[in-house]
């Protein structure tokens, strides 16, 4: 073998080394882009969702809850965080979920919601609770003072104290009024602060008083007991017309206020009284996701019990009514875990797994093709070596020597060992090496068949020279 076959059989095994560094450093790079996409996909699956929730105002029962709920959240690890969002009440809450710049609001059920709200949970519901005092007893008197004011029509030109300053509990009264035949353009309403219950109480120009709360509200109990010591006893108004409140404003329920729920001796109220209740809200965006609603419903009610040992108001919290004709729809989410329909992993994930699947089937017949197109050098070089093979099989049968043979035979062990690198590296498959072999195979009977012919060649003339030294010696 010359000196330039050598030089070529040193840079083709260098270029072949090359390759093989660079295909494992591509292999490297690959495994590192799969493992860090995985990385990411895990870390972006399990990291906490924060959900901005707005509620207001500070310091109410509302947002004693949602920071209790927050921190409940926080020291639990949940997956779900909340980030509170202090607005100045309920209405302006709702304007900031209806402006997109929040996830969640609490506000109450009969307040305009935005188009896309939805339910996802109960904070409360609040009884209307209506009385007017029966005035307190003469020191010679011995008749019990009855009350002016005995039913809601009664209430048509007088005046009515109403506690919290919303509009949305004028608005209710309105509503109240109307259904009960009293003109409400003839009830005059003074609405007070949750901080002027005394001063309510002794304003004398009040016939009625007007409450909307939780039944066990502190703030309720208070101002039925304030008007009793300054007032008399009270005598709770029944709204008779309740049912059909209910029936025209899907918003509000029919309710009924069991007896001594505000005091037990005596028992205020004394028998049941009809009445309405409206509910306070934790709503969501539509377009929520999902996963990220019902995770925090569940969340919601697996921490109640710490949310309620910090805020006693927590107790209130229930499922929203999942019933096609609520007027309020309940966001998917929720509706999902309260229905028992809840997707599984598999079921939100399955078509993301085999879409995996098929990308991971198309990545490898890709790197595949990569891999056949990179060694595309390698397997000309087989072809070409195969041919030279056959080539020197014309030669083997010329050959005048057994050191040509043996130098042809060295010279085809050099091509073998590239082959069988070739091999090992995968830049030819297996088919190719058997094509190669049958190659080989016949190279090796030429080889063979010549050397037995020469090693035939030479015994003549021996045979030749001794047949004539015997003819001479005879």
């Amino acid at each position: 073998m010359s000196s330039s076959d050598g030089t070529s059989a040193t840079s083709d095994t260098a270029r072949r080394q090359r390759r093989r560094s660079n295909a494992l450093l591509l292999a490297l790079a690959v495994g590192f882009l799969v493992f860090g996409a995985a990385a990411g996909a895990l870390y972006y699956a399990l990291r906490p969702v924060t959900l901005r929730i707005a509620v207001g105002p500070p310091g109410s029962d509302d947002h004693k809850l949602i920071e209790a709920a927050a921190e409940a959240f926080a020291s639990e690890s949940r997956t779900v965080r909340l980030s509170l969002i202090t607005t100045d009440g309920a209405v302006e809450a709702l304007a900031l979920l209806r402006a997109g710049k929040a996830n969640l609001a609490v506000g109450r059920g009969d307040l305009e919601m935005p188009a896309d709200a939805q339910a996802v949970a109960i904070v409360r519901k609040n009884f209307v609770v209506l009385w007017s005092p029966s005035g307190l007893a003469g020191k010679s008197s011995k008749r019990k003072p009855a009350a002016k004011i005995k039913e809601v029509g009664d209430l048509a030109g007088h005046r009515v104290g109403v506690i919290g300053r919303t509009p949305a509990n004028a608005a209710l009264l309105r509503v109240i009024l109307s259904a009960s035949g009293a003109e409400a353009d003839k009830v005059a309403v003074t609405q007070f602060g949750t901080d002027q219950i005394e001063a309510m109480a002794r304003d004398p120009t009040l016939d009625a008083f007007m409450a909307v709360g939780p039944l066990d509200s502190k703030i309720t109990s208070d101002a039925i007991a304030a008007t009793a010591r300054g007032r008399g006893e009270p005598k709770f108004l029944a709204i008779d017309a309740s049912e059909a409140i209910a029936l025209k404003h899907p918003r509000y329920e029919s309710e009924e206020i069991p007896p001594s729920v505000f005091n037990a001796d005596p028992a205020w109220p004394d028998d049941k009284v009809e009445t309405v209740s409206v509910n306070h809200l934790i709503v969501a965006q539509k377009a929520l996701s999902e996963t990220t609603v019902a995770t925090f419903f569940r969340q919601l009610f697996a921490v109640r019990q710490v949310i309620a040992r910090r805020a006693p108001g927590a107790a209130h919290i229930t499922k929203p009514d999942t019933e096609k004709d609520a007027e309020l729809p309940v966001h998917r989410g929720a509706a999902a875990v309260i229905d028992g329909t809840e997707r599984t992993f598999l079921d939100r994930y399955g078509d993301y797994f085999w879409f995996a699947l098929l990308l991971l089937s198309g990545i490898g017949s890709a790197g595949a093709w990569l891999r056949h197109y990179l060694n595309r050098d390698e397997r000309d070089e087989n072809i070409s070596h195969r041919k030279r093979i056959l080539a020197m099989v014309s030669g083997v049968r010329t050959a005048e020597s057994n050191q040509k043979l043996l130098a042809m035979q060295r010279e085809v062990d050099a091509i073998i060992s590239e082959a069988l690198a070739c091999y090992d590296d995968g830049a030819i498959e297996e088919e190719e090496l058997a094509a190669f072999g049958l190659v080989l195979e016949l190279f090796n009977h030429a080889v063979d068949e010549r050397r037995a012919e020469l090693q035939a060649g030479s015994l003549e003339p021996v045979r030749g020279a001794a047949g004539g030294r015997g003819l001479t010696s005879r």
